[in-house]
């Protein structure tokens, strides 16, 4: 072993949670010790995420290791060299397999020596002593096992590949407010034209740096509501904004109450835009807004066939067990902000309950409630797409639903960021997080981050005191 290299030893979970990664350590070598091994075995049975990572590291290691016997698998097994931009060969680092049994003794008295963590920790604190000379870490995604582990004197460290962002501040907004200086003051510098009563303006490029596609511009006194477009020809291209917050524009029946509403509404209803993320707290508006204009495409402008919605079924409590019925009964229970929102979105006074009835009827023969188990392999033609609560997703997860957009299809990912119910996923490793950051970029992509509570005065309380 390499005395400049690090000895990184993997916990399970890193490796279900990314069965790739013992390639994402660069010149770093690896040690995966037995009872891992052990863990992966027991979880692949079944058909959830969880199960489908661990046969995928087992399949990994079973083609790394090859016709290998157990001296070359001592010896360390070659991880392949990563390549770069350049024809250079980044050196690589080996992989490393328990054959020893190490002594559990070495841990201390307080911990009891016979559950697969202290196995981990025992085989890790091993190494320390058979491998003096390098630097031994554990690498492991639950918290406890690294408290743990630097009580008994092992370093610990979080699996840090999955991070989109070093920190949740730094995450894209989607809103800009226009420094009133960078925006040019002489007409000259700026071209108005009008097409099918859209309002255009153009700008020379370097007049204003750094803008993403369909970005939300504005200025502070509120005399300018800008969404970026294209650039072209050396030139900017911005739209100005439709007023959802007057009656006579108003989508479904709902109008927005503030600037982020008022922007989220402008990408929701741009067929253009082909994927839409609004992310903020409780009460911010983001499924009656994504609902409304849902509607409002596929019943009035027929834009779209019907609506699907799907959401990760976690629960905030105890689970409640086994759900009888059909794939849309069984969904029902997680789906009650959708059912909230109906009652608002069908709220009408003519003709009286019977007319609210026939709405709600026909609303809900309109939106389709589909489970995330059954998502593989299908493809969503001219389909609305409402992805609820997607900050319980894994990156890996995002893409397997997003990729199921057929031609003509939209989908829109709401969540809040601050509310993770999955284990092992936080604000900066969250799949809502990972497309946020990786679609700011993309023409047909738009992203708003609602601040303003809408619900209530209690709620809004509620949200910033408690």
């Amino acid at each position: 072993m390499n005395p400049h290299k690090r000895l990184f030893v993997l916990d399970t979970n890193v490796l279900i949670h990314d069965p790739y990664a013992i390639f994402r350590f660069k010149e770093h070598d690896i040690f995966i010790p037995m009872m891992v091994l052990e863990e992966l075995d027991a979880a692949k049975k079944g058909t959830s995420e969880l199960a489908r990572g661990a046969r995928q590291v087992s399949r990994i290691l079973d083609n790394l290791i090859g016709v290998g016997d157990r001296q070359a698998i001592e010896a360390g097994l070659a991880l392949p060299t990563v390549t770069s931009a350049s024809t250079d060969r980044a050196p690589s680092g080996h992989l490393y397999l328990q054959t020893l049994v190490f002594d559990a003794s070495r841990l201390p008295d307080a911990l009891p020596g016979n559950t697969p963590d202290d196995s981990i920790l025992a085989t890790a604190l091993s190494l320390t002593d058979s491998h003096a000379d390098a630097d031994v870490t554990l690498v492991s995604k639950d918290i406890n096992l690294r408290i743990k582990a630097r009580i008994v004197g092992i370093p610990a460290e979080d699996y840090y590949n999955d991070k989109t962002l070093d920190d949740i501040d730094l995450l894209y907004t989607g809103m800009r407010e226009l420094d009133t200086d960078s925006w040019p003051h002489r007409q000259i510098d700026v071209c108005c034209r009008k097409e099918g009563g859209r309002t255009f303006y153009t700008i020379a490029k370097d007049s204003l740096e750094n803008t993403f596609p369909n970005e939300c511009l504005y200025t502070r006194s509120g005399g300018m509501e800008l969404i970026v477009r294209n650039q072209q020809d050396g030139k900017q291209v911005f739209e100005q904004t439709t007023d959802y917050r007057h009656s006579r524009h108003a989508v479904w029946g709902i109008t927005a109450r503030n600037l982020e509403q008022n922007f989220a509404l402008n990408l929701l209803m741009d067929p253009e835009v082909e994927f839409v993320t609004l992310i903020g707290v409780a009460g911010t508006g983001k499924t009656l807004l994504a609902l409304a204009a849902g509607l409002a495409q596929s019943m009035e402008s027929k834009h779209y066939r019907e609506i699907v919605m799907t959401r990760e079924t976690i629960s905030m409590g105890e689970d409640i067990g086994f759900l009888p019925g059909t794939e849309e009964e069984k969904m029902t229970p997680w789906m009650g902000a959708l059912l909230d929102n109906l009652e608002v979105l069908t709220d009408t006074t003519e003709g009286g309950e019977w007319g609210r009835a026939a709405t709600s009827d026909l609303l809900h023969n309109r939106i389709k409630i589909r489970s995330l188990s059954f998502m593989r392999g299908r493809t969503f033609l001219n389909r609305y797409i409402i992805i609820d609560e997607a900050q319980n997703l894994t990156a890996k997860q995002m893409r397997t639903l997003i990729t199921r957009a057929g031609s003509g299809s939209k989908i829109v990912c709401l969540g809040n960021i601050a509310q993770i119910d999955t284990p092992y996923l936080s604000e900066t490793t969250s799949g809502l997080t990972y497309v946020v950051d990786r679609f700011r970029g993309w023409e047909h992509s738009g992203h708003v981050t609602l601040t303003r509570g809408e619900r209530s005065r209690l709620a809004d309380y509620a949200t910033n005191n408690l």
